[in-house]
């Protein structure tokens, strides 16, 4: 609204300018002379393109009134050559005509024959020979025209069939494609509900196994507070250390190393046993051996019983 009364006062001003050259100078610089006379110009070309609508408010600042007489400017171009080409279909319809009469008046003098004459059925010729004429874009109705324009028209059909043979061909290559892709999208498909089937089941083994994991850590956390506060009480206890898990365990396998080195000496011993043993002398080493295998085998036994307490 603001734009629209500056653009007012500028009006006022123009014509003020307009009306007095010399005072126009004379308070004006030529910039907003000109710009001015562009305002004026764009205004006297909207009105004129609007006609007795209202002109739409806009706002009047040199980018918009740069772009309308830019607008306008091409519009009077426009209109220019829009005017060029009526004056010249014109003159051509009414060049047109006159050979239209000449023809008619030649016909007339010469065979006495005019379209007018003509029956019905002549009539209806006439009209589809002018019609197939227009179609064909021929120059005139007669058969040197009309040959070449079926016969190139006739061209245009067979290019189009072949042209539509091709869109056919490529259309069943496409339709085929398209079923393929479907039925490995379907395929797909399965494939992905299989695999998430799977993966559900998977992530519930995996869950269960982890808390399974969380069980048997709380349990061994468990175990070893309760081995640690076992050790304690059995250290509070005065236990001997040679009574440990690990002392038996060593002791154990110690056992199992001396029995497995008894094993070639008893094999030895057998290959004695034939022979003619002093009874005395050998009633001693086997009553030695005796006792030394009594006595590990107690201790071990009392070591166990100490531990299974």
């Amino acid at each position: 609204m603001e734009g629209k009364e500056n653009f007012g006062k500028d009006k006022e001003r123009l014509e003020e300018c307009l009306s007095d050259r010399g005072q126009c100078e004379q308070f004006c610089d030529s910039n907003t002379f000109s710009y001015l006379v562009l305002e004026t110009e764009i205004a006297a070309w909207l009105k004129k393109i609007f006609g007795d609508h209202p002109i739409p408010q806009y706002e009047v600042n040199p980018r918009t009134t740069e772009i309308l007489h830019h607008l306008s400017e091409r519009n009077r171009v426009r209109d220019r050559d829009v005017c060029l080409v009526i004056d010249d279909l014109k003159q051509k319809a009414r060049e047109y005509e006159s050979e239209a009469k000449h023809l008619q008046d030649l016909l007339m003098e010469s065979v006495n024959f005019s379209p007018a004459n003509l029956s019905s059925t002549g009539s209806r010729y006439l009209n589809t020979l002018v019609d197939s004429a227009v179609a064909l874009e021929t120059k005139d109705t007669s058969l040197a025209s009309f040959i070449p324009a079926v016969n190139d028209l006739t061209s245009d059909l067979f290019r189009t069939k072949s042209k539509n043979e091709e869109i056919k061909l490529e259309l069943t290559k496409l339709e085929k494609n398209l079923t393929a892709t479907l039925v490995l999208e379907k395929c797909l498909r399965e494939d992905l509900k299989k695999a998430e089937l799977h993966l559900s089941t998977e992530r519930a083994k995996v869950d269960s196994r982890l808390q399974n994991m969380h069980f048997l850590k709380a349990k061994s956390e468990e175990f070893r507070f309760g081995i640690r506060a076992t050790e304690e009480q059995l250290k509070a206890r005065g236990m001997d250390a040679s009574l440990s898990h690990q002392s038996l365990v060593a002791l154990s396998e110690k056992l199992a190393e001396l029995k497995q080195q008894t094993i070639p000496l008893k094999k030895k011993l057998e290959s004695y046993l034939d022979l003619m043993p002093n009874p005395s002398l050998a009633q001693v080493k086997i009553e030695e051996a005796k006792r030394e295998l009594d006595t590990i085998e107690a201790e071990l036994t009392k070591k166990v019983n100490m531990m299974e307490l």
